[in-house]
């Protein structure tokens, strides 16, 4: 038996501003900046959700959750991440590993990984060891050297399931 795996990539990008909180993987976290954006701007969710999407040949993020339609102001990511994990199980998939990328100057995200992990594995109904989370400077250089920004990145792997 052949197990046909399809893959999918994602990116994203918000801006850092004063007065929103940071929501990172699912995850509050303690700073004086927040990401701006139409729902809680949580770029590495966001990102998931395109990888996923990708990999289900389902388009993007923007295509379901548009940033015009006043029913995602303010929504939780996890809430669109649980929405497209339905989108990818109606396409016939099942999850088998995501790897994620972010780019962030501060603050550092060690301490915040594992909470991540256990509010993406929940939200997708899979095995924290499913989910990698990886995070990086640039090193003072690009939009993160004046810390005006936050991006991630993610590579998903589905499954068909037969």
């Amino acid at each position: 038996m052949i197990n046909i795996s399809n893959v999918g990539f994602g990116y994203d990008i918000h801006r850092l501003v004063k007065g929103r909180r940071l929501f990172l993987g699912g995850v509050l976290i303690p700073h004086r900046w927040g990401l701006l954006g139409h729902s809680d701007a949580d770029v590495l969710l966001h990102a998931i959700c395109d990888a996923l999407l990708g990999a289900a040949g389902k388009g993007d993020i923007g295509e379901h959750f548009p940033n015009k339609d006043p029913r995602f102001k303010g929504i939780s990511s996890l809430q669109l991440l649980t929405r497209v994990k339905t989108m990818v199980k109606k396409a016939q998939y099942r999850i088998g590993h995501i790897d994620t990328m972010v780019l962030v100057e501060e603050p550092n995200l060690q301490e915040y990984k594992p909470a991540m992990r256990k509010k993406i594995a929940g939200a997708l109904a899979i095995n924290e060891n499913q989910i990698n989370i990886k995070a990086t400077t640039q090193e003072g250089m690009g939009f993160g050297s004046g810390k005006k920004a936050i991006a991630a990145y993610a590579v998903a792997v589905l499954e068909k399931e037969s």
